[in-house]
């Protein structure tokens, strides 16, 4: 059994070397590591080659795009064109916390996805409380050509159904364990495994029964066993067509230095 986690961010685990080891011994066998401003973005790839197992999103986060300028975007972009850099994110929009203007939010995410189109990587996309928001920039921008993930999916059934239609999968986080979450369950019944991806997004979001915990791959194994129990399959099942949606919207395989 292969579990691939699809977004952690791996440079602000403690203890790196034991977090990767237990994964594995969970069948955590892959590892995107996301970037959220320059600096992450930066050890993100640097993580990604000197792992095989690990490869790396680069962007600067909402929280972050006060950061965002000339210089950083030129960096990104050189960093974006190494083999094992698989996708431009996370990058989106976050009304919720406002810890940058919206304004400046708004520039932020529609430059990014504007290096997304012109390098043909996939986006990752933070949403939260701009729902509305963030749909209008992917119209605006064409990002449909990009494809990419919706990370620790927001909305409802409905909002799952317009984004698999526009070509982008759900990912769902050990959020999907919390006893407030029946909204995420209720996507997650209702979307086809096809379109689903499991993460982290360690080190938050640790899954029940490690809730109040550092998240860390290895837990990523509750989150699929909660999908399995979801969708009344097996837990294999769940692994096999999850790995296979990474594989295909990060082209982990063909990027692989095996």
């Amino acid at each position: 059994m292969i579990l691939v986690d699809t977004h952690c961010h791996l440079d602000m685990l403690g203890d790196l070397e034991g977090a990767l080891t237990r994964a594995k011994k969970e069948g955590v066998e892959k590892v995107v590591t996301i970037g959220i401003d320059l600096p992450s973005s930066e050890k993100a790839v640097a993580l990604a080659h000197k792992y095989d197992n690990v490869w790396a999103a680069v962007g600067v986060h909402p929280h972050e795009a006060n950061s965002f300028n000339e210089d950083v975007y030129a960096a990104l972009a050189q960093l974006a064109k190494e083999p094992k850099v698989v996708a431009i994110g996370e990058i989106g929009l976050d009304f919720y916390r406002n810890l940058s203007p919206k304004e400046k939010q708004i520039a932020t995410f529609k430059k990014q996805i504007e290096l997304a189109k012109e390098l043909k990587r996939p986006i990752v996309i933070h949403c939260r409380e701009a729902i509305a928001e963030t749909w209008q920039i992917l119209e605006e921008t064409d990002a449909f050509v990009c494809g990419g993930v919706w990370h620790c999916f927001p909305g409802d059934v409905e909002l799952a159904e317009r984004c698999i239609r526009a070509g982008f999968y759900i990912s769902i986080p050990g959020i999907v364990t919390f006893s407030n979450a029946e909204r995420l369950r209720q996507v997650v019944r209702n979307t086809a495994l096809e379109w689903l991806l499991l993460e982290t997004d360690a080190p938050f979001l640790a899954p029940v029964p490690k809730r109040g915990k550092p998240n860390e791959p290895a837990f990523l194994r509750y989150t699929a066993e909660k999908v399995a129990e979801l969708k009344e399959c097996s837990l294999e099942k769940v692994a096999k067509i999850t790995t296979e949606n990474a594989i295909n919207v990060f082209k982990l395989i063909k990027i692989s230095k095996v």
